[in-house]
């Protein structure tokens, strides 16, 4: 019997995502849904990850709605499926069985076919809710192992180590680790198992390598998913289904290769080629591609590729005598495990059709190119871009400082983070930690999960305050505020439980988007009644002219006292004082939320709050005055 392979689309969440900021707009969607329906893909990823933050933060739409649009025309076609952290589902802190509970009954019940679950720790405890929910409900539980790789320490870094009577660990990330991940997650009930490898970093051979190892030990679909920065994605690909993956994640062209993964397109070449049956519409997909054509163009201002790969249809367009003898000795190389010539092939395939180049830096840091991105716009709004190369060097440290964990999001941003925090901190004259981020503060302390390896209880104790692994306790958890709006005619922020569910997953994003959302409504439900109340006033005899109210400004406090200042740009997440409260010097006054991570900023001042000189959702920059305390 021929091999048959399934084909995962993710243009329409990771695809977006990668490339264009999670910018689609609805009306974009739409456009594509009738082509979609034709399509034939076993699945479709359409939600999840960063969409639902993306669609109320960016575009005012409901998340919700995205998914029960899609359904509603795709319909039973393919699997929708979505993204989620585990435990943290959206977020950093773990959340309570109720919440992953009515969260996975809704996105099943608003169409979801196939949750992907991960935890950035691969703590496998993390997982087990979200599984027995969405199963619960009728979904398919699609477990991910994420893919890292261990540090590298040079033999001098190893001395000095063993110098200071500490051992720099050998090898975490082998074979045998993450089989043992996966055979961890089927017997919770896993239907289906994703090496997912949201770096790009694995190279052929080792995906070959640990696809035939799963396909041995494990009983459930294996699915890969990658991307293609530093220039595995494409040939890991081919060594993956000449390995016999059941299941590979594609984009479609226009959306496809650099940030994203490979091309539906150039694997379908392949699969005719090796004899792989590819149960795809390609007449449809080609009708998706030229409309994707068209929303690249409309997405400009956020393309981080900037470059269009060339024209090409498999089905209509021949492909020139050279490039099809790549494809041949790609095939060739993957049958033989030539990982050099392999890769050699399928970049010379690339370069041909114009897709992005290998990304050589992130390559050789070994580093997700998302954390590399972030790291050096935090450094730019620092102006600090001159210690990048300083950060970069932290971060083996700072990630085995905090238990080794995958470089996946978000341990990804908060290492990074830290690491520039850390390079800053040498910069200034500091101690390395004298600057943390709550996010690295609840990693260190064990909020977040088991870490790979143990976090040294003197560091646990100088960055947390614990010796101890302090796990998060969910009983102490605090449903946020759903406050009535008397200005959108008395009815409460969140009026149902799917509102009430996006209040609590992206508190402050949902916050702003209900509270515009209702206040609008109000607005149009009165707009009529305004409307005829204003021709009657035209009709009744004019009265007599008002005094003009004049508006009294109110005068600026005058700044007398010690003022507490922001170390870094980024928006106010709450205030924690008010006018009048005492405060002692190293307390926290603010929350500051800078590069996606939460910074408590603390005051170096004892005394009485004067004034408060911002407000929650107010954006700062680098020294910006927060708090005046005399």
């Amino acid at each position: 019997m021929a091999q048959k392979l399934l084909i995962r689309d993710l243009t329409l969440r990771d695809g977006q995502q990668s490339a264009f900021a999670t910018r689609m707009k609805q009306e974009q969607i739409d456009r594509v849904l009738p082509f979609y329906k034709d399509a034939n893909f076993y699945a479709m990823e359409v939600w999840g990850g960063a969409v639902p933050d993306s669609v109320m933060r960016y575009l005012n739409e409901n998340p919700w709605d995205r998914l029960e649009k899609i359904k509603a025309v795709v319909g039973d076609v393919s699997k929708l499926t979505a993204l989620s952290r585990g435990r943290n589902l959206f977020g950093y802190a773990p959340y309570t069985d109720e919440i992953i509970e009515g969260f996975s009954r809704n996105a099943i019940e608003s169409g979801l076919g196939i949750m992907r679950i991960f935890d950035a720790l691969n703590d496998v405890n993390n997982v087990k809710s979200t599984i027995k929910y969405i199963k619960k409900y009728g979904g398919i539980a699609d477990c991910a192992v994420c893919y890292t790789i261990d540090p590298h320490f040079s033999t001098m870094e190893r001395i000095k180590a063993a110098l200071k009577g500490k051992k720099l660990p050998k090898a975490v990330f082998t074979d045998e680790y993450f089989l043992n991940k996966a055979q961890q997650m089927a017997a919770l009930g896993a239907d289906m198992i994703t090496i997912k490898d949201m770096s790009g970093l694995i190279p052929p051979k080792r995906v070959s390598d640990l696809i035939k190892l799963f396909k041995k030990n494990l009983s459930i679909p294996i699915d890969f998913h990658t991307h293609c920065t530093p220039g595995y994605g494409l040939a890991s690909v081919v060594a993956a289904i000449e390995a016999g993956v059941d299941v590979v994640d594609t984009n479609i062209w226009n959306f496809a290769g650099g940030p994203a993964a490979p091309a539906i397109e150039l694997i379908y070449i392949f699969c005719k080629k090796m004899g792989v049956e590819l149960d795809i519409n390609m007449e449809a997909v080609a009708k998706i591609n030229k409309e994707l054509y068209t929303i690249r163009k409309e997405l400009d201002a956020v393309d981080a590729v900037k470059i269009f790969p060339n024209a090409f249809n498999p089905l209509t367009d021949k492909l020139p005598e050279n490039i099809d003898k790549e494809f041949d000795r790609a095939i060739a190389a993957a049958k033989n495990g030539n990982e050099a010539e392999l890769l050699d092939a399928c970049h010379a395939i690339e370069k041909y059709f114009n897709f992005p180049k290998p990304n050589e830096l992130v390559q050789k840091a070994e580093i997700p190119g998302g954390m590399y991105t972030n790291m050096v716009a935090q450094l730019k709004q620092l102006k600090s871009e001159s210690i990048l190369e300083s950060a970069m060097q932290l971060i083996p440290r700072v990630r085995l400082d905090a238990g080794l964990p995958p470089l996946v999001t978000p341990t990804s941003q908060i290492v990074g983070a830290q690491a520039v925090n850390c390079a800053l901190d040498v910069k200034n004259g500091k101690p390395m930690y004298s600057n943390v981020s709550n996010q690295f503060v609840n990693l260190v302390k064990g909020e977040y999960g088991e870490t790979p390896v143990p976090v040294d209880p003197e560091f646990r104790l100088k960055i947390a305050g614990v010796r101890e692994e302090t796990p998060y306790d969910t009983s102490k958890y605090q449903m946020q505020p759903n406050p009535v709006l008397e200005d959108a005619g008395g009815v409460k922020l969140a009026e149902n439980e799917k509102e009430v569910l996006l209040l609590e997953l992206f508190p402050l994003v949902a916050k702003n988007y209900l509270t515009g959302v209702k206040k609008a409504r109000y607005a149009a439900a009165h707009a009529a009644e305004a409307a005829k109340a204003a021709q009657t006033a035209a009709a009744a005899p004019a009265a007599a002219p008002a005094p003009e109210a004049k508006a009294e400004a109110k005068p600026a406090v005058a700044i007398t006292g010690n003022v507490v200042t922001s170390p870094m740009p980024g928006r106010i997440l709450s205030v924690l004082v008010k006018p009048g409260d005492k405060v002692t010097k190293g307390q926290d006054v603010v929350i500051l939320e800078a590069m996606k991570m939460e910074n408590s900023i603390t005051s170096d001042y004892a005394g009485t709050v004067k004034q408060v000189l911002v407000a929650e959702g107010d954006t700062v920059a680098v020294d910006s005055q927060l708090v005046e305390i005399e």
